[in-house]
């Protein structure tokens, strides 16, 4: 398994754009076959070093991961994070 982790900080860090953004990352279950678990968590502790949304995937195997960074739907999630993101961080890893 390899588990793709991303954290997103966002422009707009209010309750409301968070849980928007949030929802469009949770909106890709069930629509890319190659995604086999996904999680999506708000941050709750607000320090300054905190990230405000912390999506954790995996997928079975690097062409998984592969072609879901190609995906459609996953394009479309691009382009919204594209728009709403301050700053990203990621890490893959075999799990």
């Amino acid at each position: 398994m390899i588990t793709h982790i991303v954290c997103f900080k966002l422009k707009d860090g209010s309750a409301e754009s968070v849980a928007r953004t949030a929802q469009v990352l949770r909106d890709m279950e069930g629509q890319i076959e190659e995604l086999k678990s996904i999680e999506v968590g708000i941050d709750v502790l607000h320090s300054e070093r905190s990230y405000d949304i912390a999506l954790v995937t995996k997928f079975e195997s690097m062409e998984a991961l592969e072609a879901y960074q190609v995906h459609p739907v996953h394009k479309k999630v691009i382009e919204h994070m594209s728009q709403v993101r301050e700053a990203s961080v990621s890490v893959d890893y075999v799990s």
